[in-house]
């Protein structure tokens, strides 16, 4: 994998069961990968996912699967793996003219609704505005890249709505690198990397310290993110991954399935 700072400085990253304590799937569409997990299994490898799933109209996600073409795929996951091994993502929120408080009650109402008791933690964040996607995100979402006012009465009624909807719905909900303290709405702070829930998934010890290279909001235990930026299609307009559609389009030409890297 190439440093993402420095594409000539490469470091290996060794994929043997034996070697990796748990692999963690981020993903808005595991549905590629379904049919090979009987080969995960076979190989002894311990894996779960968190799978983002916002539900957003065409402008502010243009290329993610559809609400409802995700939902399925949730469901078919959870039947095959359970309940526990999947983190669903309702992040970034995106507080905009196409997508204010109103939008999200709703929509995050209808997908809990749906996905009750095939999943039992819910994380959610705010969305945080990069300089790379802060142009595109106004563009996209106008409104959406503006600060989030957490005294705003607005807010507080979507944070609250949003705790009761995940507890009408058996899930816990939780946050991710929030700056904000949630806990008066019944939201605890999670991590996306998590070494207790890792370690009781799979009844293993993973003790791995917080990632130092993280920003200081963030709880995750030290990993190594093999992913590569501009690579995804998916066009997401707050996404930090990508600095452009065209070069994403470019990178994902030059994929080779049988490369070690992901890129050329």
């Amino acid at each position: 994998m190439p440093n993402p700072f420095n594409r000539d400085q490469i470091s290996r990253v060794s994929l043997c069961a034996e070697e990796v304590e748990a692999f963690v799937f981020w993903t808005r569409n595991p549905r590629p990968l379904m049919g090979h997990m009987d080969e995960l299994d076979d190989l002894g490898c311990r894996y779960c996912f968190l799978f983002t799933l916002t539900g957003y109209p065409p402008p502010i996600d243009p290329g993610s699967p559809s609400p409802a073409q995700s939902i399925k795929t949730f469901l078919d996951l959870s039947a095959r793996v359970g309940s526990q091994r999947i983190v669903w993502r309702y992040d970034p929120i995106v507080l905009s003219r196409l997508s204010g408080t109103g939008f999200h009650v709703n929509n995050f109402r209808q997908i809990a609704k749906e996905l009750k008791g095939a999943v039992q933690r819910c994380v959610i964040s705010f969305v945080k505005p990069y300089r790379k996607t802060r142009a595109r995100l106004a563009a996209a979402a106008p409104g959406g890249s503006d600060p989030v006012d957490f005294g705003s009465l607005e807010v507080r009624d979507l944070l609250n709505a949003m705790s009761e909807i995940a507890r009408e719905n058996l899930m816990e909900i939780f946050s991710c690198a929030s700056e904000q303290d949630l806990s008066e709405f019944g939201i605890s702070q999670s991590r996306c990397i998590d070494a207790e829930l890792l370690s009781n998934l799979f009844g293993i010890e993973v003790s791995a310290p917080k990632d130092p290279y993280q920003r200081k909001e963030c709880g995750c235990a030290t990993s190594r993110d093999i992913g590569v930026y501009d690579t995804c299609l998916f066009g997401c307009s707050y996404c930090y991954a990508t600095s452009s559609p065209e070069r994403a389009r470019a990178n994902y030409a030059r994929h080779d399935p049988q490369s070690p890297c992901l890129l050329g």
